[in-house]
């Protein structure tokens, strides 16, 4: 039914953004296609929980590792800024996941020495950050050692575990043109691409940004999407996005607490109606890396 009914009306949004509630919603119909039954034997417990007995399926947590992490000297971060949130946004970041940077550089349409932060000469946008995301890849790939093979990419909201993350990347190849992250999808019904969407963090090894910056793909505006450029970009180059569901594009509050108790998270994004350094603590600090399972850790979850 749904093969037949896909052949003669398209999903009505251009973008995927989330996989599992958009085809859930596609199936519902607004109540009238077939009926979403929950089975309680399906269980997203641990393999290990006195719960589990009655399971079908059960999960285990655990963050990738396929080898010794990477080393702090070889994941460059940038941090997308802007004079407005100089204030509000920067302290933050210094105290919560700064210290797990070994090498990181804010990037502003202002040079503020008590930060420091670099002035691109891009001016601000509104809208999008084309503009200034490719100014610092150029930068990373013309001003940074060519033995650092990862760049990360976040905004000045963005929350994200380094601790994690260099965990995460001993799975992936620097010498291969790696983009890693959170996907969404835009248009892909009708042969449009994937892209790894910005607020959750966009994770280049230095292969990638080579290959990049050595075709003729740029910015149609300099106020573009960023993340959807970069998309585009990649894909007529031939090269994958490859998706990490530990990457999160809003706050921990906007996700099924099911869906985030299986799950060792790397990123979350957006400071709206939270306290950022208490979500930070609860889920991303390195301290709280044998705290699973919904266990408390310093704060409640079910708060953030």
């Amino acid at each position: 039914r749904l093969a037949k009914k896909l052949k003669s009306e398209p999903l009505k949004s251009d973008f995927t953004i989330d996989l599992k509630h958009e085809i859930a919603l596609y199936i519902w119909q607004k109540g009238e296609g077939p009926h979403l039954t929950p089975v309680p034997e399906f269980c997203t417990d641990d393999v290990n929980s006195y719960k589990a007995d009655h399971c079908a399926t059960t999960f285990s947590n655990f963050l990738p590792l396929c080898g010794e992490p990477v080393n702090k000297e070889d994941v460059f971060v940038a941090v997308k800024t802007c004079r407005k949130f100089h204030g509000d946004r920067i302290p933050v970041v210094k105290q919560t996941w700064e210290r797990e940077a070994a090498l990181i550089e804010y990037y502003s349409n202002y040079a503020d020495i008590s930060i420091p932060t670099v002035d691109l000469g891009v001016p601000n946008t509104d809208r999008g950050h084309c503009g200034k995301t490719f100014a610092i890849l150029e930068r990373f790939l013309n001003h940074t050692s060519p033995r650092t093979p990862w760049l990360v990419v976040v905004d000045d909201d963005t929350l994200i575990s380094i601790f994690r993350l260099r965990k995460l990347l001993s799975c992936y190849d620097p010498n291969e043109p790696v983009f890693l992250g959170e996907r969404y999808g835009y248009g892909l019904g009708t042969g449009g691409y994937s892209y790894i969407t910005g607020g959750g963090g966009m994770v280049f090894s230095r292969a990638a940004v080579q290959k990049l910056l050595a075709s003729k793909c740029r910015c149609y505006s300099m106020d573009a999407p960023d993340d959807m450029v970069l998309g585009m970009c990649f894909s007529g180059l031939g090269i994958p996005i490859t998706h990490s569901p530990l990457f999160h594009q809003a706050r921990p509050m906007d996700y099924p607490k099911d869906y985030l108790s299986h799950q060792i998270p790397i990123s979350f994004h957006k400071h709206w109606n939270i306290d950022p350094v208490k979500v930070y603590f609860t889920w991303l600090a390195p301290n709280t890396e044998e705290s699973r399972n919904g266990k408390k850790v310093g704060y409640n979850r079910e708060d953030l």
